[in-house]
């Protein structure tokens, strides 16, 4: 399932009220503030959700594609590329640890006759652009049949790491061969690849699915004691991927930022004083296993981009609420803060009116730039950015990229 569909299907967990319409003034040009800020955009390969547009397409096609794609980025005047090169338990590049990915062929393990990532680094380095390598851990396949992966793949020779949950296959994050493994497979790219970020998404134990558990007794048997309780224990082996990875990327390509891009709401007010003025029926630290706040209070990450996909003034998890809340969670931290924004919302007819104007997403840079622990944005995603249904990252580039600007160091 895309990204897109998960973030729709978390919503649909809030209790939804009409958007306030009050919103801040319009900016100005913000040419005077084009000093080092992100300036991203998520390329997502997941389900061919940006790139490519179908499978199957020639090696040459695929890469005239992903070239219009970094060539868009540049002429919207953005910095910095989030390349999904590892959607689904694979890989777009040559690994020695898992299959190619179906995402190119349409067949899983079939190579596509070029190096995707290898070429997005180059490309996009000719152009000035950064290029950050997009990992997602645990996530296994989309569907809930082993034998439908390659022949050969890790999850076929060792079925005991992996979970079905919701109609679809996860590596077990209790496991720590299979943490090991994960960061291993990653890492084959970073040492391989001139990349300038390594990037995890908001994926760590899967969003909730109502009626069912995830079945991880026998791995919480073996290593959970210690803990108060299993909730616990999972979030400990999320931190232990978290900080695992954060160490080995110093070691294998020093220098090289490590970023994670998290559901929006680390815990409620309601749940916990320090959390965020939001009544979100998602929590990171309480469904996925993920203390974000930590990672930012904590310093273990050199940047993170919370998915604030919420228009100024929507109730449950207003984006005026949380852009300051983050924002203080970064202060004093080593951790940058950027912030994701919802492009993809732009223009669609099924989401709340705030999201009919195309000045929206410009006032969410207007209302960040109050607060100088955001130190840019980053929109979700290329096909949005190539379709721009009302004209809406348009605005944003009129209104606030008025020229380039590099990338925080």
């Amino acid at each position: 399932m895309s990204r897109r569909a998960f973030a729709v299907a978390a919503l649909s967990a809030f209790t939804m009220v009409p958007p306030a319409s009050a919103a801040p003034k319009r900016g100005g040009s913000g040419d005077d503030r084009a000093a080092a800020e992100m300036r991203g955009v998520w390329l997502a390969t997941v389900a061919g959700r940006d790139w490519p547009s179908k499978p199957g397409l020639t090696a040459a096609q695929q890469r005239a594609e992903l070239i219009t794609h970094l060539d868009r980025a540049v002429r919207s005047r953005l910095n910095t590329v989030i390349f999904q090169v590892r959607p689904t338990a694979d890989a777009l590049w040559p690994s020695p640890y898992e299959p190619w990915s179906q995402y190119l062929t349409g067949t899983q393990g079939q190579d596509p006759g070029w190096d995707p990532l290898g070429t997005a680094v180059e490309e996009a380095h000719a152009r000035g652009l950064k290029l950050h390598a997009w990992f997602n851990p645990y996530r296994v396949a989309a569907h809930a049949d082993p034998t439908r992966l390659a022949a050969g793949h890790p999850a076929r020779r060792n079925p005991h790491w992996v979970v079905t949950y919701g109609g679809k296959l996860y590596y077990n994050p209790g496991l720590p061969e299979v943490r090991g493994f994960v960061q291993d497979a990653m890492l084959d790219a970073v040492e391989k690849y001139p990349v300038d970020g390594v990037h995890f998404d908001d994926y760590f134990y899967p969003y909730p699915v109502a009626g069912q558990t995830f079945d991880d007794d026998s791995a919480y048997d073996e290593y959970g004691a210690g803990f108060p309780d299993r909730a616990a224990w999972r979030r400990d082996n999320i931190d232990k991927l978290v900080r695992e990875t954060a160490d080995r990327i110093k070691q294998v390509r020093p220098g090289t930022p490590f970023g994670i891009s998290p559901f929006g709401v680390w815990r409620n007010a309601a749940a916990d004083p320090r959390g965020s003025d939001t009544r979100a029926g998602v929590q990171t630290y309480d469904d996925l296993h993920a203390d974000t706040r930590k990672w930012v209070r904590e310093s273990w990450i050199d940047y993170i981009v919370p998915q604030l996909y919420w228009n100024i003034g929507f109730a449950a998890a207003d984006y005026a609420k949380l852009v300051p809340w983050w924002a203080e969670v970064a202060r004093g931290t080593s951790t940058r803060l950027y912030v994701g924004e919802a492009l993809y919302k732009a223009g669609d007819p099924a989401q709340p009116a705030a999201w009919q104007d195309p000045a929206e997403l410009s006032r969410h840079l207007t209302l960040a730039r109050e607060h100088a622990q955001v130190r840019g944005h980053v929109f979700f995603a290329a096909k949005d950015m190539a379709t721009d249904r009302i004209g809406a990252m348009a605005r944003v580039v009129a209104d606030h990229y008025g020229q380039p600007a590099p990338p925080p160091h």
